[in-house]
């Protein structure tokens, strides 16, 4: 039985940002980014890391030049992140803030949730889904993971799943520049076996 499938707010969060301490950022965010990077803008980019964790991908925005708004749920995450190096930046800032409550600022150039949004309630995800097109502008980005109704911790009530069908039906504002679906057994950050179903997705916002 995974960590996850009976209470989620007992998940020992310290653990996880243990186990993924200097892992490099997601291939979705560099997928982003290289994308970005194929145009020629002489402007300072902004994004968005919802759900920032302990910071490998804010990190990696930052060390580009990127302005950034970190937030998490946890605390701990944003105390971590603030002690890394890289985050020593102008160019940074934080907030602790649950997905229920999260305010979005506008005209927003990378919106980035790795392996984040899965965990907003399902009553609130919808709210929080029409938040992140609304904040994104025309041309934006965004940038990460859902999780699919095979997933193994899809017998937890607080979280949310999608079909393929829901997924893209969700990316429909958006010209879908990558959605790879990942169905297969593995193991969780701490080592716990579990099947993952998961949606890796960037994709730009249509004007």
């Amino acid at each position: 039985m995974s960590e996850l499938s009976e209470n989620l707010s007992e998940f020992n969060w310290s653990a996880y940002y243990h186990a993924v301490e200097n892992r490099p950022p997601r291939p979705t965010l560099l997928d982003a980014l290289k994308r970005f990077e194929l145009k020629t803008i002489n402007r300072t980019y902004f994004a968005v890391d919802l759900g920032c964790g302990e910071g490998r991908d804010t990190v990696e925005l930052l060390r580009r030049g990127w302005r950034v708004l970190g937030i998490d749920a946890e605390a701990e995450a944003i105390s971590r992140l603030m002690s890394r190096e890289e985050a020593n930046s102008d160019f940074l800032t934080t907030r602790v803030c649950q997905f229920e409550e999260i305010e979005i600022p506008p005209n927003v150039d990378l919106i980035n949730a790795s392996f984040s949004l899965p965990f907003c309630s399902p009553e609130a995800f919808p709210g929080l889904w029409q938040k992140i097109v609304i904040a994104l502008h025309p041309g934006g980005r965004f940038c990460g993971h859902l999780f699919g109704n095979d997933d193994s911790w899809a017998i937890n009530s607080s979280m949310n799943f999608h079909t393929r069908k829901q997924v893209e039906l969700l990316l429909k504002p958006f010209d879908v520049e990558k959605l790879e679906e990942e169905n297969k057994p593995g193991k969780t950050a701490l080592g716990e076996v579990k099947h993952w179903h998961i949606f890796h997705i960037v994709a730009c916002k249509k004007s």
